[in-house]
């Protein structure tokens, strides 16, 4: 069975494709800039990536949720740190932001398992 996570891999590169394959060169212009904001420089990647995850809960956007916590697992945040910027959208957002909490742990649980916990 294919996880939520593998799913959207593979639906956020089939598309990104079409898109970016469409001939509108504005789409890659765009593309381009939101990947070089979130390269490394005067901050470290992983603390980018925990900006972009808060924005995204804030913004209620759970696709985007899932994508800024799989990066921030791939640079090395713990959950501690993924559970302190959620706290941050928490309390930037308020109360709206719970459903996207609950989504934002279940997809947490997903990609580090509970028994798999790693401090900061």
């Amino acid at each position: 069975m294919q996880t939520k996570t593998a799913s959207f891999h593979k639906y956020r590169a089939d598309m990104n494709d079409k898109i970016l394959n469409s001939g509108f060169k504005d789409f890659k212009k765009f593309f381009a800039l939101d990947h070089k904001a979130y390269v490394e420089g005067a901050l470290p990647v992983k603390y980018k990536e925990l900006m972009g995850l808060v924005g995204s809960m804030v913004l209620r956007c759970n696709d985007c949720i899932l994508y800024h916590i799989d990066r921030c697992v791939q640079e090395g945040a713990s959950r501690e740190e993924l559970h302190e910027a959620m706290n941050i959208a928490l309390i930037v957002g308020g109360s709206i932001v719970i459903p996207h909490l609950r989504y934002a742990f279940e997809m947490l649980d997903e990609l580090i398992p509970a028994d798999a916990v790693k401090t900061s």
